[in-house]
């Protein structure tokens, strides 16, 4: 997701394990018989829709993105003849067009990047069939605290202080409280609402700056592109300080998951 951001696919795609990991746990509570069709929202560079595809032999899976690049190299990854029942496109969650033509929506790390999701809900509930289901997890209240307030010292002090003179918070990171009123509002019935905690966990320092450097972007693109790399460095020198490297090397981020999960109303 992120249309207003310049997405460097490949490299997304080399920094994504935890998400990938994550994405197969959330595969898993879907309960898949193997006929559903399915649309992933939020696809990144295919390989979730690659895994669900694998799940609905008999069905299909329509991933999309709203970047054009992750679009391309999901294309470009699975290719459809060689992944008959899946396919991708660029589309705007905002503004889904689908009408009943799902049995199943799914949609992991994406959604987060949009404020505001009574109009994703809205475009989920006309995308299902009469009591289709839905699985969403994304980045929920109180994701990614650490983080964010070493970047809000960084953003507020010289030298990076004139990039983020009118910054407003990206991200919508949201809570169960929420959501009830906002699915109920779009016809969609709530089954299960859960914030989740995650540890996030990456094998050394320079896989940590490899996830903020290509996921980060309403802050990293803020910053002219010669001194991005300075600013991700410190961003990464300040976090470790306060939160080090584990015995074995690692770096470890507090993350919240807000897990959504229900069926469209008869």
């Amino acid at each position: 997701m992120g249309a207003t951001y310049k997405w460097d696919a490949k490299d997304y795609a080399k920094n994504s394990t935890a998400q990938f990991d994550w994405a197969n746990e959330l595969i898993d509570k879907l309960t898949l018989c193997g006929a559903e069709h399915v649309l992933d929202v939020g696809c990144g560079d295919g390989k979730v829709s690659a895994a669900l595809s694998r799940r609905v032999s008999a069905g299909s899976v329509l991933g999309i993105d709203s970047s054009e690049q992750m679009v391309a190299l999901a294309g470009d990854n699975f290719p459809q003849n060689e992944y008959g029942n899946l396919s991708f496109a660029q589309a705007d969650a905002r503004a889904l067009v689908f009408d009943g033509r799902f049995d199943v929506v799914f949609s992991n790390a994406a959604l987060h990047w949009i404020r505001g999701h009574q109009p994703v809900l809205a475009g989920i509930a006309r995308g299902l069939t009469t009591g289709g289901r839905f699985l969403l997890q994304m980045g929920g209240q109180g994701n990614v605290v650490d983080l964010i307030a070493v970047l809000d010292e960084m953003i507020a002090r010289t030298p990076w202080a004139e990039y983020f003179a009118d910054f407003s918070f990206p991200y919508g990171f949201y809570g169960p409280e929420e959501y009830t009123g906002w699915l109920a509002q779009g016809g969609l019935v709530a089954e299960r609402l859960e914030l989740i905690p995650k540890n996030m966990v990456h094998e050394n320092a320079a896989a940590l700056v490899g996830w903020v450097r290509t996921t980060w972007l309403p802050y990293t693109q803020r910053v002219p592109e010669a001194y991005r790399e300075a600013f991700v460095e410190e961003l990464i020198e300040f976090y470790l300080a306060a939160h080090p490297l584990d015995s074995e090397g690692r770096t470890h981020v507090r993350m919240v998951r807000l897990e959504v999960e229900g069926h469209k109303a008869a």
